[in-house]
């Protein structure tokens, strides 16, 4: 796109680059030994220096280039001033060039928010389960998910010693998505991924209600979109109130992107307002086809446990 991009092509452009940014300062701190692992509810809900690192990369600098645009964080930080090292000034080139969906052209700062989580996948990442592992940066307007970025720090790190670690995939409804190649699960297979670490009879009672062929069990919310785009996953099924709005943001508008649907165990979609609560209390319910069949299945004891949102 010549000329003058629009403010929110370069605002995604931004959000590759500081993703990228997040994605480096979460590897550093994996290679320093030095965690900094703090329990925020309990050992399943963990923080380390990484997630705290990365948050602020990501917070100062786009609020440095974005001044009026909202920015939420998963993690509660104290105010103190960032170093100069963590603020990350570039934007992506091939992201500029790209024409903007004409429904979001004339969208303003103050309309946009960035939902922020900078490492999912925290307990996987002390685990050494790095391709769990992703900076999730998501931009909503009008209370919907209009595109996402997620990086993986660690992709292609089973390749060993001298691998060229990480990647950044990004997608945006009416343009489409980038950084990976799209592929659908086989069709003669129900495969569903869900939760490593935070199982429990209500969500094992709704998977099970899929009939599926194979259940994986994987961590973070950005990683099991992936496994839905990369065809190595049917559906993403969570009943659980446990995942928040900065965990689906980025996910959802890369899966939109590519032609699938994020709802709620209802099939009802989640609002990303600036003044929505964070928590998504009717669960997580993600198919890159085929959404209706998964809806149908969900048991009434299930919806009757979660309640609605």
């Amino acid at each position: 796109m010549s000329g003058n991009p629009a403010l929110v092509m370069r605002l995604v452009a931004s959000a590759y680059s500081v993703a990228e940014k997040a994605g480096a300062i979460v590897r550093k701190v994996l290679q320093s030994g030095e965690l900094g692992i703090v329990e925020k509810t309990g050992a399943n809900d963990l923080q380390t220096m990484a997630d705290r690192l990365a948050q602020q990369s990501i917070c100062a600098s786009l609020s440095r280039r974005f001044p009026k645009v909202t920015i939420i964080g998963e993690e509660e930080l104290p105010a103190e001033e960032v170093q100069a090292d963590l603020i990350e000034n570039g934007q992506s080139e091939e992201i500029l060039k790209k024409s903007c969906p004409e429904e979001y052209k004339a969208l303003k700062e103050e309309e946009l928010v960035v939902w922020v989580d900078p490492l999912d996948g925290t307990k996987e990442y002390t685990e050494g389960l790095l391709d769990n592992v992703t900076v999730l940066i998501g931009i909503a307007y009008g209370g919907r998910a209009i595109a996402g970025v997620i990086n993986q720090p660690f992709y292609n790190y089973q390749l060993g010693a001298g691998a060229t670690l990480g990647r950044t995939m990004w997608g945006m409804p009416g343009l489409g998505a980038f950084g990976f190649q799209l592929q659908e699960a086989p069709g003669d297979k129900r495969i569903v991924t869900t939760t490593r670490s935070h199982s429990n009879k209500v969500v094992m009672d709704c998977v099970d209600a899929m009939e599926p062929h194979e259940v994986v069990r994987v961590g973070g919310a950005g990683n099991k979109i992936i496994q839905l785009v990369e065809g190595k996953a049917s559906a993403y099924v969570f009943a659980s109130p446990g995942c928040k709005k900065w965990d689906t943001c980025a996910p959802e508008a890369l899966l939109h992107a590519v032609g699938g649907k994020l709802t709620d165990m209802y099939g009802n979609p989640y609002r990303y307002d600036a003044d929505v609560k964070h928590m998504n209390s009717a669960g997580v319910l993600a198919t890159l086809r085929n959404h209706e069949y998964y809806i149908s299945r969900v048991p009434q004891s299930v919806l009757q446990a979660l309640g609605s949102d």
